[in-house]
């Protein structure tokens, strides 16, 4: 198995206070926030007992959070990838373009073979997701991404070094926003856009889902290009 592991597993340390700072960084598996995620969960639990069907923990670096100087922030875990496999961006086609570019810019290494198994391993990055549950045709309800707001918090709090974030389309960048405190038209998504707020730079991107990709809304060089930007920026 990934020698990466999830904030909540490695005692992560806390960084600045929010609200919400003694919010764990991960929900329970059986998390009773969102009634209708809960009920799509154990709907799933019923059809397929071998998958992970609970919240979706983040994905770290071995060496934990104090590694961690980007994090990559995604919408929610895909029916059949994530939330299949326990871990982000693991067993869809998003996952096979983000891994690819952070390995190509050094923020991961290893082969990924689209399985929570297959060794690899972050470099000074985390993954996350804006809600942590599997949502009824990949689309949550904004009382639903309010309700997993606080483990976005919780999350950024136990990062005392993240200098970075990466924003994975307009939910997860507005879900980042708020969660920092910032007001939306001060700080508005828009692709390779960049912006400053409190002590991060916030890089964003459309999501790379197979619809955008397909589409030719977002290419591999088009996403490849933001974290070219990333990289810099953390040198």
């Amino acid at each position: 198995m990934s020698t990466s592991t999830s904030i909540a597993a490695a005692g992560a340390h806390p960084g600045p206070a929010h609200p919400f700072a003694d919010t764990p960084a991960e929900p329970s598996r059986d998390c009773p926030r969102c009634p209708r995620l809960a009920a799509f969960r154990e709907e799933w639990r019923a059809k397929e007992p071998a998958w992970h069907n609970a919240p979706v923990p983040s994905l770290l670096p071995p060496g934990g959070p104090d590694d961690v100087r980007l994090l990559v922030v995604g919408l929610a875990p895909g029916l059949r990838g994530a939330n299949r496999t326990g871990r982000p961006f693991t067993g869809d086609y998003a996952g096979d373009l983000l891994y690819a570019t952070l390995t190509r810019f050094g923020f991961a290494n290893g082969r990924f073979a689209a399985r929570p198994d297959d060794g690899l391993e972050l470099i000074g990055a985390a993954i996350t997701n804006s809600v942590r549950c599997v949502p009824p045709e990949n689309k949550p309800v904004g009382a639903e991404i309010n309700a997993c707001r606080p483990f976005l918090t919780g999350t950024i709090d136990r990062l005392p070094n993240l200098a970075a974030v990466v924003t994975l389309g307009k939910i997860a960048h507005d879900s980042t926003i708020r969660t920092l405190g910032g007001r939306l038209a001060a700080h508005p998504f828009r692709h390779a856009g960049a912006t400053d707020l409190a002590g991060l730079r916030i890089f964003s991107s459309y999501h790379c889902s197979r619809y955008n990709t397909n589409t030719g809304r977002l290419t591999t060089e088009m996403f490849e290009a933001v974290f070219a930007e990333v990289a810099a920026f953390l040198k």
